[in-house]
């Protein structure tokens, strides 16, 4: 009686912290892409409320989306796992063709009716597929032929084609991810060690011989994030910005609305740059507070991680969390300049309908592996395959 007891109390903290968190970031974000979309708004639409109204339908709806994926087997998306992928395969191909919509110098969305961002699929695409392949066989990661190779091939054709649009800070991500759950696999680390010594070197090449193979634009952006100053009105432009309203906003910021940098300045303030304004308005302490809620909500996505129920279960939420984890690191370490400027969505804040339906979908997927790790009523509990 007494473990049962503990089962249901461990389902409802579970359940909680992380529907809590994640509201919290969901209405947070719709307030903060009001307040950094206001004057954009005014100049694109005439209106101050258009990115306010599309910003409140993606939430609204990304909990529909939460709900329903908290509701549904997470056993159901690894027989899926193969289509899934090959869908998410499909869509990155058709953004290279005439069917991709260009903007702001990149290719990397489609519209059919709606806008789809097939790089933000890819993500959640190539999670489902690395846990299922990964679960089959405990053993398969010792093996460089079976387990290693194949991953990398993976990560070389999807990053690959992101690269294509260019959008290397997704395709950062989806490579990060795919290492992330293969660590957690068990990947030996001399793979790790040799993984990290290729990507420093081809780095350091990229900047020593970029512009004599045609990879200039590469180039600068890996060293214009060293002195953006150096070009403030070129390459460097949007980091100085934002690091104009960091500073600004100081230890308590201007106040919520009373941006400065939003105002024309900082371009697409409500998206990648988000931060940036929140900086500005809620200062230091407002920023810290943010951060609080993210390492609760990953420690959180950790903790189920620890007590899925199966492998793949340990798999998927271990590769959401890296997913939230990564992305948050990886747009402050752009805001800050401590990182070359490249788009990169904050989860559950940046304005945007597919990368805040993928992530509240993760979200779901998480809850519903708590639910079956803590003595609720899961569905069928297959045995893993061995090989």
């Amino acid at each position: 009686m007494r473990v049962k007891h503990r089962g249901a109390k461990n389902l409802k903290q579970s359940d909680f912290v992380i529907i809590a968190m994640v509201t919290i970031l969901v209405i947070f974000g719709v307030v903060m892409v009001f307040s950094a979309s206001y004057y954009k708004s005014i100049n694109d639409s005439g209106s101050p409320y258009s990115y306010l109204i599309k910003q409140g339908v993606f939430a609204l709806t990304g909990f529909v989306i939460m709900g329903v994926c908290a509701r549904l087997d997470y056993h159901i998306f690894r027989r899926l796992s193969i289509l899934i992928l090959g869908v998410s395969l499909l869509l990155l191909l058709l953004v290279l063709t005439p069917l991709g919509v260009e903007e702001g110098g990149a290719t990397r969305a489609l519209y059919i009716g709606f806008t789809i961002m097939p790089g933000e699929i890819a993500k959640i695409a190539v999670i489902i597929f690395t846990a299922s392949y990964l679960a089959s066989d405990p053993r398969i990661i010792l093996s460089f032929s079976r387990g290693v190779l194949p991953l990398l091939l993976l990560m070389g054709v999807f990053g690959g084609l992101i690269i294509k649009q260019p959008n290397l800070s997704t395709a950062i991500t989806v490579c990060g991810i795919i290492a992330g759950i293969m660590f957690l696999a068990g990947l030996q680390w001399k793979y790790v060690i040799g993984a990290m010594i290729a990507g420093g070197g081809g780095i350091f090449g990229l900047i020593m011989i970029g512009d004599k193979i045609g990879a200039e634009h590469w180039s600068k952006r890996f060293t214009s994030f060293l002195d953006p100053f150096a070009d403030a009105l070129g390459d460097g432009f949007q980091v100085v910005q934002s690091l104009l309203a960091l500073g600004s906003g100081g230890l308590f910021g201007l106040g919520l609305g009373k941006s400065i940098q939003k105002n024309l300045y900082l371009p697409e303030p409500q998206n990648d740059f988000i931060l940036a304004i929140i900086g500005e308005e809620l200062g230091f302490i407002g920023l810290l507070a943010l951060i609080v809620v993210y390492v609760v909500l990953i420690w959180r996505c950790f903790h189920v991680c620890l007590n899925a129920p199966d492998r793949f279960g340990m798999l998927l939420s271990g590769g959401i969390t890296i997913m939230i984890g990564l992305q948050v690191i990886l747009n402050i370490a752009v805001v800050t300049s401590s990182m070359p400027p490249t788009g990169i969505a904050l989860p559950f804040v940046s304005y945007g309908g597919n990368a805040l339906w993928i992530f509240m979908a993760s979200a779901g997927m998480v809850l519903n592996i708590s639910r079956q790790s803590s003595g609720g009523a899961p569905a069928e509990r297959k045995p893993e395959k061995r090989r």
